[in-house]
């Protein structure tokens, strides 16, 4: 009998989702005879206590007996409980400075992390995220910041919808100005960012037509890797080497942003991949108003993101000249929007989405062992920093 804990979620600001809805948690016992779910108390969770309760899943506070353990965000220190197996985003990938202590505990405590962000298949796709969700909620915050900057039309918040079925009923009636919106990626993110394109009447045109022409209705623009990146010396892509060496690579994309109103970013990137501009580029002919920055790293794709915000105040401004944060919609300045837990607003249907997900390709692999997947993913085992992440192994120091 596998045991499995669903921990309550310490960071702050507190995260709302989970890994397993009640529906999933009784969809397992009812077909897994060897899996036993138990749940933590929380009053934060979007589902509450009672729902899993209802759904006979045993709710209570200690989970030493579970061998496993989910989390949705990093955990706390003092939260870590020796010796057991986390599912969490660990966000330590990048060596992150703000979660080294985390790491290094988990070291000392001989814990075996296993990070969502890291299960992958055999290609390189990842699994599992909560990408679609990120890009649903930053495309409509995205534009929600542009609507507040022009006036033009208005758009309610996300987390003031129930679901995202009642959250797809605002956008009936929805008349949008003659806007150009670049929407940048492939990915999870990029889908949920495409989703609210069509939803809302963007039409889609290609790279040479958005470039070249003026629209009478609003139109965006999907920019994939062929489209952003170029090798410096053969100026062709290959994504394959893309990937291995993007440091050979420079950015395609300045000349959108000589006519683009809102850039919405779902792009993954580190500290070897071309940024989309630099701050230097931020002239009299960067036309781009408003950033909706869903991949959220702060200096990275996006130089003049220069921080997180919150849901509750998820805008903010830079201004064109100093380029220094100020208030958001200001006329001097680009707004940008860049907050780190966007699913939270959708939570419920985030939680769903990401339990089918973890219950498709990872529960089996977890419950039978032996699993490539799971071992690719497998950062730290029982305290040992495992060989693809040994370059952490400095990270890991107290």
């Amino acid at each position: 009998m596998l045991t499995i804990g669903l921990i309550r979620e310490g960071k702050t600001p507190a995260d709302n989702r989970v890994a397993l809805t009640p529906a999933q948690c009784r969809w397992i016992h009812k077909n897994s005879s060897d899996i036993k779910i138990i749940v933590q108390h929380s009053s934060t969770r979007c589902f509450a206590d009672s729902d899993y309760q209802k759904a006979n899943i045993e709710v209570k506070e200690d989970l030493d007996e579970c061998d496993i353990l989910f989390g949705i965000k990093e955990v706390p220190v003092d939260m870590l409980l020796p010796g057991k197996t986390y599912l969490f985003f660990s966000h330590t990938k990048k060596l992150q400075s703000h979660n080294q202590k985390m790491f290094a505990s988990i070291v000392n405590k001989k814990i075996t992390l296993i990070d969502y962000e890291c299960l992958e298949h055999a290609d390189g796709q990842r699994i599992i995220g909560f990408g679609f969700f990120a890009g649903i909620v930053g495309a409509h915050n995205g534009m929600m910041a542009y609507g507040k900057r022009t006036d033009l039309y208005q758009l309610g918040r996300v987390y003031e919808n129930k679901d995202y079925r009642e959250l797809i009923h605002t956008y009936f009636g929805l008349k949008l100005p003659d806007i150009k919106i670049a929407v940048t990626g492939s990915g999870r993110v990029a889908h949920g960012l495409l989703e609210v394109m069509n939803l809302m009447g963007v039409t889609e045109v290609e790279p040479d037509e958005y470039l070249e022409r003026k629209f009478t209705y609003p139109v965006y623009v999907q920019l994939k890797g062929a489209d952003l990146y170029t090798h410096k010396q053969s100026r062709t892509y290959k994504r394959e080497d893309f990937h291995n060496n993007p440091q050979d690579y420079r950015s395609r994309f300045l000349p959108y942003s000589h006519c683009t109103d809102i850039l919405m970013n779902g792009i993954y990137w580190n500290e070897n991949v071309p940024r989309l501009f630099e701050v230097s580029d931020i002239n009299e002919t960067f036309s781009i108003a408003t950033i909706a920055d869903i991949s959220d790293d702060e200096s990275g794709s996006i130089p003049i993101n220069i921080g997180d915000q919150s849901i509750e105040n998820p805008v903010y401004g830079v201004d064109r000249i100093t380029k220094e944060k100020t208030s958001p919609y200001l006329p001097g300045s680009i707004d940008i929007m860049a907050i780190g837990n966007l699913p939270n607003e959708l939570p419920r249907d985030a939680s769903r989405y990401f339990g089918e997900q973890l219950i498709k390709y990872v529960l089996e692999d977890l419950v039978k062992g032996n699993s490539e997947i799971i071992e690719r993913a497998t950062m730290v085992n029982k305290g040992i920093i495992t060989k693809p992440y040994e370059y952490m192994k400095k990270y890991a120091e107290d």
